[in-house]
Formats: C-alpha cells, sequence, structure tokens
C-alpha cells in the first residue's frame, strides 16, 4: 500500500489499515512516498508491488489510468496555509514557503490554486519539505509558510494549528476556487477548535478542502477489495470535524470507475460467503464452487435430457420390431390362401426371438410384453392359414 510521506495524514491512515487486514491474516507493507503523484506512479506500474493507495480528487482520469479502479471516497482533506508573520502577511516576493516534495499531491495543488490567485512561482521560494518536516522548520523559524493538503487528524496540522506563534490562512475567495475547480468544495474551520483554552484559531476560517479515494489496481483480488472496503468502513466510518457519522466511505466516482466489487459492497455489503466464513476459508469455498457451478450447470440439463434421449432409443428398437411385424402381417394377407407360409413363420420366429432378447428399463416393460402378445396374435393366424 502506497501511502505518502512521514508525518502525513496517508501515514497514519496508512498504518491503520495495516492493523485491521492484520486481523483477517493479511500482511500490509506500507511504501512512504512523496505523495500523490507517486502513489498513481507506483499503481500503474505492475512491477512496482503496489496494489493499493490513497489518491486526491484531480490526480488522474480513467482514461489516462484505465488499469485502475476506486474503492470511493473515503475523506475530505483540507488545504492548509500556515505562515508566520500575522494572518494577514501577503505571499511577498521571496518568500520561503514548503510545498510537498516533488510528486506529491500538495505541491501539484499549491502550484495550481497560485497560478488561479495570479502569483507567479517564480516570485517565491519553494522549499521541497514534507508535512512532519515543513511544520518543524516553520516552528523553527527558517521558512515562512508551509503548504499542507490533508486531514483533521494529520499529526503536522494539529501541531501547527495549535501553535500560537503561527496564523493559519483562510481562502478569502474560497467560493471562487471552488467554482474554477468542480472537484474542489468550501468548508470552514470554528475558531478555538486547535485549542479552545488558547482560542486557536482566534476566529472562523474559510478553507478549501478535496476528497481522497481509496484507489486499487482492477486485478487485486476480490476478497482482498472486500477486506478494504471494511477497513475502510470501520476507519472512515464515524463522525468528524468536518462530516457527520456514516458520510464516509462512499460510492462516488470521482476520477475513477468505482469497481465492480466496490458497487456490490455499498449495494448490498459483503458477499453471503465472507459474512459467515474467514476470509482464508471464503476464499477456498468460492474457489471450489467456480469449479462446481458450471459442472452443477452442466449436469442438470443432462440429468433431465439423458433419461429421455435413452427412452427414445429404446422406443425406437421396439418400434422397429413392430414394424417388421406389420411387414409379415401384411405379406401374410396379400398371399393366396393355398399359399405356403413356412418363409413368414420363419421369420415370425426370429423376431420373436430378437425381442426376447431386448433388455428395457422395467418403466418400458409393459411396451415389450405388448409387442411380443401381437407376436403371437400374428404367429395363430399363420398357424389358421396353415
Amino acid at each position: 500500500m502506497a501511502t505518502g510521506p512521514e508525518g502525513g495524514g496517508y501515514a497514519v491512515i496508512g498504518t491503520r489499515y495495516r492493523e485491521i487486514l492484520a486481523r483477517q491474516g493479511l500482511d500490509v507493507e506500507l511504501r512512504p512516498t512523496a505523495g500523490d503523484l507517486e502513489n498513481l506512479a507506483l499503481l500503474r506500474d505492475p512491477r512496482s508491488g503496489v496494489s493499493v493507495a490513497l489518491l486526491q480528487a484531480g490526480t488522474t482520469t480513467e482514461q489516462d489510468s484505465p488499469q485502475l479502479a476506486s474503492l470511493g471516497t473515503l475523506f475530505y482533506q483540507q488545504v492548509w496555509i500556515f505562515q508566520r508573520g500575522g494572518p494577514g502577511a501577503a505571499l511577498k516576493p521571496g518568500l520561503r514557503i514548503a510545498v510537498g516534495p516533488e510528486g506529491s499531491g500538495t505541491r501539484a495543488l499549491a502550484l495550481k490554486l497560485l497560478a488561479l490567485a495570479g502569483v507567479a512561482p517564480d516570485s517565491l521560494n519553494l522549499v521541497p519539505l514534507g508535512p512532519a518536516r515543513g511544520a518543524d522548520e516553520l516552528m523553527a523559524g527558517t521558512i515562512d509558510a508551509v503548504a499542507i493538503v490533508a486531514p483533521w487528524d494529520a499529526p503536522a496540522v494539529r501541531r501547527l494549528i495549535a501553535e500560537p506563534d503561527v496564523d493559519l490562512v483562510g481562502f478569502r475567495r474560497a467560493d471562487a476556487f471552488v467554482a474554477l475547480n468542480p472537484y474542489l468544495e468550501k468548508t470552514v474551520l470554528p475558531a478555538g477548535v486547535g485549542n479552545m483554552a488558547r482560542n486557536r484559531p482566534p476566529q472562523d476560517v474559510p478553507l478549501i478542502e478535496t476528497k481522497t479515494s481509496l484507489v486499487v489496481r482492477r486485478d487485486l483480488h476480490d476478497a482482498v477489495q472486500y477486506l478494504l472496503l471494511e477497513a475502510a468502513s470501520e476507519i472512515h466510518g464515524g463522525p468528524g470535524i468536518f462530516h457527520k457519522a456514516g458520510r464516509f466511505p462512499a460510492a462516488e466516482a470521482i476520477d475513477l470507475a468505482l469497481s465492480e466489487n466496490a458497487r456490490q459492497y455499498y449495494r448490498s455489503g459483503r458477499p453471503f460467503l465472507h459474512r459467515y466464513l474467514p476470509y482464508w476459508a471464503a476464499v477456498i469455498v468460492e474457489r471450489i464452487l467456480l469449479v462446481l457451478v458450471p459442472i452443477v450447470g452442466i449436469l442438470i440439463p443432462l440429468a433431465r435430457t439423458v433419461p429421455g434421449i435413452y427412452g427414445a432409443i429404446v422406443r425406437q428398437r421396439i418400434v422397429r420390431l413392430y414394424g417388421e411385424l406389420k411387414m409379415l402381417e401384411m405379406e401374410l394377407e396379400a398371399r393366396p390362401a393355398t399359399a405356403p407360409t413356412d418363409d413368414l413363420v420363419r421369420r415370425l420366429d426370429e423376431l420373436d426371438q430378437r425381442a426376447g432378447h431386448i433388455r428395457v428399463p422395467l418403466f418400458y416393460s409393459q411396451v415389450l410384453y405388448t409387442l411380443k402378445q401381437h407376436v403371437r396374435l400374428v404367429r395363430g393366424r399363420m398357424v389358421e392359414a396353415r
């Protein structure tokens, strides 16, 4: 599982997924990365070994990543900008601001927002630091500001929002940013939520946020996808500062289409076997059923068809003898009364012998005995003719 930089929200969430899936006997290897863009690159590469990752909205499209599918949205990530110099300080030329390392979603989104605001990135001193390192440098005073795209639970966010010497910058034109980027949303951080005793932040702060999805390779085993969805419900299903309980995980396809397993899960929950069997047992039973169901699907029609075919064959054998018996009777009727019938008697004896050697099921015995009675009837007519 590709997570993100150390100290970021992705790293914390990845640890919780590893702990929950360990209960089912799955060993999850967490792969720290620079952020969303590196997560995407690892997911696209089948040789990377990465099967699942967290991706923020706006990172890719279904056309660019056909080998990937979404398991739904998990949580909101807010765009946090912390700075020194007071809440009204402007982004002056030469300002040292940490915007995340190359390959991070924070850097990509920050550059996009700066461009929309008319701030040329060349006018700033952009420092490639992750959330944890950026928070340390800002608190030490070696940089002037830090931009972080992370959920409220990210350790770096919680540290900086309670720090009295650091101010959270609000988006005064948040509605305009949202109108120009539909995958963004507007929210408000209440005053004092970071530290009520110190009243941090001192006033409501308008923020913009984006959603994060759980993305997998389409070839990931179905059972593992269901386990990931169960873990997502446990981790993200509760209430948060910006959403109510039950809001996440959600069946939302923002950048990528939902996998078929995710659609099934959101529609009716876990498959039947996974509700009552351990993960490993459900997988084994599913594989057995995968073989047995087609076989049973073939055997049931055969069980209905074969007896009918066999019965038709038996009836055909008896009908064939009836045809020969009819021919003998017609020949007997066509001969003059004084003509010899020895040849007809001999042929009738052969037919009677063949009828006696036919082996038929008990269900068809009545038809066979009826044939033998008719043979004796024709034999009596031949005796009278003689």
